[in-house]
This record gives C-alpha cells, sequence and structure tokens, in this order.
C-alpha cells in the first residue's frame, strides 16, 4: 500500500519536497558550530527547604546532592575548570550537605582534596578556611582535613603561620583517644620550621613529661628532637659577612 501512495503523489511535489530537504540540510551546513556557555553554579536552597525535600532522608539527598555538586564541572559540551566556579556558591553548598549528613566526611574530603588544590591562591585560602571552621564543629573526626589544610597552608601557600594556626587547633581542641600523636605534634615541627625553637622546645617537652606517648621508639625520637632544638637554640648566630 506504501508503494501506491508513493506512486500517487504529483512528481512535481516530490521534486519540491526534495528541494526542501536539500535546502534545509545546506542552511544548516553553513550554520556556525554551536557555543554552549557554562552554566553558573547556583546557591543552595536554605536548610529548612532542603530537610523538606529530603522526605526524612537528609544523608541521601546529602549524598545525591554531594555527587550533583561534583559532576558541575562537567556539562553539556563544555569541561569547566574548578577555579571558574564561583567559590561562595561551593562553600555554601558543602556547607549545606554538612548540615544534612553531619556524620559525613566527604564535603571536607572534597574540599580538602579537590576544591582547595586549583591554581588560585584566594580560592585555596576560602577552602582551607572552610575546613577549619566546619572542623571546629566535630574536632575529633574532621581532624584528618585539616591536618591536610596544613601541609597545604605550609607546602603550597608557604604560609608557616597559617600551618601553624591549624596544627595549634588540631592540638588544643583534637584530644579524642583517636586522634594519633603525630597529628598533635604537627605544630612542634612547624614551629621549629619558623626557628620558633624555644616554642616547640617547650611543647615538645611538655608533650614528653605529660605521659601520654608510650611507644619506647616514638619517645626515643622525640627525646633525641629535642636535644637538636636545644643545641640548636644554644648556638650562637652567625656573625654577618661583610664585604
Amino acid at each position: 500500500m506504501t508503494e501506491r501512495r508513493l506512486r500517487d503523489v504529483p512528481k512535481p511535489i516530490l521534486l519540491l519536497l526534495a528541494l526542501g530537504l536539500g535546502l534545509q540540510l545546506a542552511w544548516h551546513s553553513r550554520l556556525p558550530p554551536p557555543n554552549p556557555r557554562p552554566e553558573a553554579l547556583p546557591r543552595p536552597p536554605s536548610l529548612a527547604a532542603l530537610q523538606l525535600a529530603s522526605l526524612g532522608e537528609p544523608v541521601a539527598l546529602a549524598k545525591l546532592l554531594m555527587l550533583r555538586l561534583q559532576a558541575f564541572d562537567t556539562q553539556a559540551g563544555v569541561n569547566l575548570p574548578f577555579r571558574r566556579l564561583d567559590y561562595g556558591a561551593v562553600e555554601a553548598w558543602l556547607a549545606a550537605i554538612l548540615r544534612l549528613d553531619p556524620q559525613g566526611q566527604y564535603p571536607l574530603l572534597a574540599a580538602a582534596r579537590l576544591y582547595a588544590e586549583v591554581n588560585d591562591e584566594p580560592k585555596q585560602r576560602r577552602m582551607l578556611d572552610f575546613i577549619h571552621r566546619e572542623f571546629l564543629l566535630d574536632p575529633n573526626r574532621r581532624w584528618p582535613w585539616l591536618a591536610h589544610a596544613a601541609l597545604l597552608a605550609k607546602h603550597r601557600l608557604h604560609d608557616l603561620p597559617l600551618a601553624r594556626k591549624y596544627a595549634e587547633a588540631i592540638r588544643l581542641h583534637a584530644t579524642g583517644p583517636e586522634v594519633p600523636h603525630w597529628a598533635s605534634q604537627m605544630e612542634i615541627f612547624i614551629l621549629e620550621d619558623m626557628n620558633e625553637l624555644e616554642s616547640a622546645r617547650i611543647l615538645l617537652g611538655g608533650l614528653l613529661q605529660s605521659g601520654k606517648l608510650t611507644d619506647p621508639h616514638e619517645i626515643r625520637f622525640l627525646s633525641e628532637r629535642l636535644d637538636e632544638m636545644a643545641k640548636k637554640e644554644s648556638r650562637p648566630p652567625n656573625p654577618r659577612q661583610t664585604d
């Protein structure tokens, strides 16, 4: 039946259809290629709205939102570098996700290992400051991300005072038995790097006398470091060389 119907169509009509299709193809071939523009990251809804939308499953919604946020740099036809994102919006989403799931660690991992490692110092500092603030809300669980922030401050930003600030926060606030000794000792070695030998020696001596350390190898190592600091501190300063 289809063949009969096609035969019944007058030839001029078929020619017009073919001509129209050809013109349409030619028109599209002359159009410039599409130039997709990246979509701006919006701010998150209020926490109350997110909790209502979670339908009683805030942890599940938090995981979905984290996946959506992490995938936002890949849009249709566009790969958007992290450093081009609005970090105010990124920070707001990470904070909202943590409020939905306070036990979750992934938002802080993303802040420390993804968003804080872009080649943009103001954005790096913003993420490190965010990690510090969130650490203070649950120090004994969130100390690993502040320890990473301290290392970034030291090695990427070359900002020893900032690294010392984060290390000091770990020592003062992350005091649970699950926090390893090396985390609370970071401040001592950062002070040594800053040539604040007296402060480093006082902290290290207090740690050795506190009785918290039980590993004889660790005690011996730290005792040797204490002796080295004392020797460095007692050395006279090098005289200035004159021309």
